[in-house]
């Protein structure tokens, strides 16, 4: 007989919570119960819950503040929908095409992390965040200044002026068009590939919190000092949580960027970056299933008042500092926790190990 530990209890409750989710909106969807524009968010939804529990995991868990948390979606979008569109004619199947595509982006902001994180992780507080923030901001001007394309030969790469450097063949095609960003996108992103990459994401990230090295990473959050005296090594767990949280925004840029015709690099800017922060704060710094409904509620909420055009920003701004207020009271709280806890089901009954 093993009980189940109070850490699995909250992972089962995340993992079904977006399961669940997931099952409903698909039988809303089905009976048409759904606006088609409502509909049209629920890739961007997925891809800015992955961007929001891996942010959390650099800000909550590991504790440092990151502003540049969106050059590293921009990677994993314009590397993605490159090695995608590459693909095309090699990997004609496309669920297969975007799996792939979501890994090569994954690894591509990864390395971006790991390259970045070098002398930026042997700084500390607003230092950091600001070497981020010019980080996010470099990247985007790298892909302003970016021209890829591809023919019988394989993939071009400039930085001059214009496409025409490529010297592409007659095969040719321009990718990547500097400013102008990526065109004639074919839109594979799906709602039920972003359920995916979210359960992917949640089961690495709850699984590492929860094993030794996430504790490790927490004990540098809670006092440097300390975790340095008993024999932590500092600098490989903080790159580890920010390594992972580039690689996780990489994947989730690549299924966002597969869900429109046309990307551009400023739509990756220190706004987007700032927006993802909004939902780790308002969800709960090292709560990953407070990042989730953050970053779902938040991302529709102004959808819903568009048909208040000329008020909805003032009423999205005002419900963000009810909700802050609402979650920095005791009051509120402990009033929340005692209505959980009268709702959620009882699943602390033992549980047998086999037949």
């Amino acid at each position: 007989m093993k009980r189940i530990s109070k850490t699995a209890h909250s992972n089962l409750y995340t993992y079904g919570f977006v399961i669940i989710a997931y099952a409903v909106l698909m039988l809303i969807t089905a009976t048409g119960g759904i606006s088609s524009s409502l509909k049209g968010q629920l890739v961007p939804i997925c891809a800015y819950v992955v961007m929001a529990v891996s942010l959390n995991l650099t800000v909550g868990v590991l504790g440092e503040l990151s502003l540049g948390h969106a050059g590293f979606m921009s990677v994993g979008a314009f590397t993605g929908v490159v090695a995608c569109i590459s693909l095309e004619a090699l990997i004609p199947l496309a669920p297969l095409r975007m799996a792939i595509s979501m890994v090569i982006g994954a690894l591509c902001a990864g390395m971006a992390g790991a390259l970045i994180g070098i002398p930026v992780l042997r700084l500390r507080g607003d230092y950091l965040a600001i070497v981020t923030l010019a980080f996010g901001e470099i990247i985007k001007n790298i892909i302003n200044c970016l021209y890829v394309g591809t023919d019988s030969r394989g993939l071009h790469i400039s930085f001059l002026t214009n496409s025409d450097a490529l010297n592409l063949g007659e095969d040719g095609r321009v990718i990547i068009d500097g400013p102008m960003g990526i065109s004639g996108i074919t839109k594979i992103s799906t709602f039920t590939t972003g359920i995916i990459l979210i359960l992917v994401t949640l089961f690495i990230v709850l699984n590492l919190v929860n094993s030794r090295s996430g504790r490790a990473i927490m004990a540098l959050r809670d006092n440097r000092i300390a975790a340095e005296s008993v024999g932590i090594p500092v600098t490989k767990y903080k790159m580890m949580a920010f390594v992972i949280s580039a690689a996780l925004a990489g994947a989730a840029g690549t299924l966002y960027a597969m869900n429109y015709s046309t990307i551009i690099a400023t739509k990756f800017n220190f706004n987007t970056s700032i927006l993802i922060l909004v939902f780790v704060v308002l969800g709960g710094l090292g709560n990953v299933l407070g990042s989730i409904i953050a970053a779902a509620v938040l991302t529709v909420i102004p959808e819903l008042l568009r048909e208040f055009d000329d008020y909805r920003m003032l009423v999205y701004a005002i419900v963000l500092i009810l909700v802050m207020i609402a979650t920095n009271n005791a009051v509120f709280k402990s009033m929340l926790r005692r209505v959980l806890g009268k709702i959620r089901p009882s699943i602390t009954k033992d549980v047998k190990e086999g037949p």
